[in-house]
């Protein structure tokens, strides 16, 4: 199929769940966090809920990942049963043995509490996952709270999180489930991605699969925004129908003509004049509205536009710093240098930026060459404000006019403008040229704590905790506890969580890359970063 055409290595919008093509938009980040906040802090009960396709399965597999090993997962797929159903069901996955044939409801609650009973004097969690909750009828609804009943005298024997559907905060609505609704102590609606978000997205997928450019100008990301609803299923397979449309038609790139073909083919010509008809009304209701407010905004414009002139004016003023270039260029590979030469350009800048030597020659990958100098390299697809987020300078694969590809040294960001080193030149351009030409890949440095072996998890001992212990004393403004024989346990895992989750990190507890570069951050010091402090003042 197009696969090849386009030199992709595998097909960037199957609607088969990957997680090497999990997109974690900030809304999807959000509702991961209710959901672990759920699990980890024994809150009982949380309810996710969304359109179809924005995404809640991913969340949940995301979730799956994140669950201490001191977990045991009962996960329900298909809700469409009776309560007998949905015991036995809870039973099968989490082990319980039953008598075959068994429809005593008591019989089920009592080997379930027994089992929870076992797991917690065992220092384990249990977690019911329940999918398409918007599906499970009043009976079973009210055994899902009565199983709520389950505890001790400090906790919550099972965790439950229902996912489902908008209507399901309907139907908890209802004055017959009160006493459920009551119980839910999270709750989170997962909504469309942004038009911003949609673009990202997108390059994340393309990048992932081997794409060399940009399929997908951005002048057609609003239609494939409006055409989508932000929806991630509905972007996945319009995408995939228009490069297939691209391929046909001996394309290079997806224009409006073969994007809207692929959206009339996938969401039917009527489903497409019943958005047309919508968006007339809109525009109709809108004119009137602004027709009818027009007179008296006038007189208010008139009034207030000299003051708001002046106090924009002020504000712009002082967000320019004095360091700040002011001369725009277009971004481009200089004509005058070999394009081939442009990565080991890079990151010679980049490695002159943490103060090291980088051999073009040398032994070893560039990867390697870090490493030699207590550093580490983090790559990405990502995003622009995930780089911001990790405040590390970086360098990026982007591409020219006509696909080709070069890597240029992002240093320093000043609000919509960023200092780029390409080649031997140093340019300030707009970040939305950036955005054009660059589909999400980047490497970045980041430095390692003393006799580093690997990521930080529960129960872990050596130096790592140590360091770790002394990131969160130094954030915190308290004295370090003895460092010998330190543990990374449960209350140190709860102080990493918190952070995480204020860093828009997952909140897993497991002390990675990206969590020790965060750390160092809030903690202070003096390595290399985008943006200064003194530069958000």
């Amino acid at each position: 199929m197009y696969r090849e055409y386009f030199g992709l290595k595998e097909l960037p919008f199957s609607i088969t769940p990957d997680p090497r093509y999990l997109y974690l938009s900030e809304k999807h980040r959000e509702a991961l966090a209710h959901l672990v906040y759920g699990v980890d802090s024994e809150v009982g009960f949380v309810l996710l809920t969304g359109e179809v396709g924005t995404g809640k399965t991913t969340v949940c597999r995301c979730l799956l990942e994140q669950i201490p090993e001191n977990t045991d997962i009962a996960f329900i797929l298909n809700p469409i049963m009776t309560v007998e159903e949905l015991l036995a069901t809870i039973c099968d996955e989490l082990g319980i043995s039953y008598l075959e044939g068994n429809n005593s409801i008591k019989v089920f609650v009592d080997k379930i509490n027994a089992y929870l009973l076992d797991t917690y004097a065992g220092g384990r969690k249990t977690v019911l996952i329940i999918e398409e909750a918007q599906n499970l009828s009043h009976d079973v609804l009210e055994q899902v709270r009565l199983l709520t009943n389950l505890e001790t005298n400090q906790q919550k024997l099972l965790q439950i999180i229902m996912v489902g559907q908008p209507e399901l905060n309907n139907i908890l609505s209802r004055k017959e489930l009160q006493q459920l609704s009551q119980r839910i102590t999270a709750r989170y609606h997962l909504g469309p991605l942004s038009k911003k978000e949609v673009s990202a997205y997108v390059n994340h997928r393309l990048t992932v699969a081997g794409a060399c450019s940009k399929l997908f100008p951005d002048s057609i990301i609003g239609k494939l925004y409006d055409a989508s609803r932000g929806i991630p299923r509905l972007i996945n397979v319009i995408c995939d129908r228009a490069l297939l449309g691209v391929y046909v038609e001996g394309k290079k790139l997806v224009d409006k003509y073969t994007l809207a073909k692929a959206t009339q083919e996938v969401l039917g010509e009527l489903e497409v004049k019943k958005q047309k008809r919508k968006m007339l009304q809109w525009v109709l209701t809108s004119l009137l509205v602004i027709s009818c407010g027009a007179v008296l905004a006038m007189a208010y414009y008139n009034h207030r536009s000299q003051l708001s002139a002046i106090k924009i004016q002020t504000m712009l003023n002082a967000n320019v710093k004095k360091t700040e270039p002011q001369k725009l260029y277009t971004l481009y590979w200089p004509s005058n240098q070999p394009i081939d030469h442009s990565k080991n350009m890079a990151y010679k800048t980049l490695f002159m930026q943490w103060g090291i030597p980088y051999e073009i020659q040398g032994k070893g990958t560039i990867c390697q060459q870090a490493k030699a100098k207590g550093l580490r390299c983090l790559n990405g697809p990502g995003s622009l404000n995930e780089l911001i987020r990790l405040n590390r300078p970086a360098v990026l694969k982007l591409f020219d006019d006509k696909g080709h590809e070069f890597y240029a040294a992002l240093t320093k960001l000043y609000g919509d403008t960023a200092l780029l080193v390409i080649g031997t030149e140093t340019k300030t351009v707009d970040v939305k040229e950036i955005e054009q030409r660059w589909l999400g890949d980047y490497t970045l440095l980041w430095r390692v704590p003393q006799n580093f072996k690997g990521n930080i998890h529960l129960g872990y001992r050596g130096y790592e905790v140590r360091w770790l212990e002394k990131q969160l004393s130094i954030i915190q403004g308290r004295t370090m506890k003895p460092l010998e024989d330190l543990l990374y346990d449960n209350a140190l895992v709860k102080q990493v969580k918190k952070i995480q989750l204020t860093e828009g990190l997952v909140p897993d507890g497991i002390v990675g890359p990206q969590t020790i570069i965060h750390l160092n951050n809030i903690a202070g010091g003096d390595e290399p970063v985008l943006i200064k402090k003194a530069d958000n003042k």
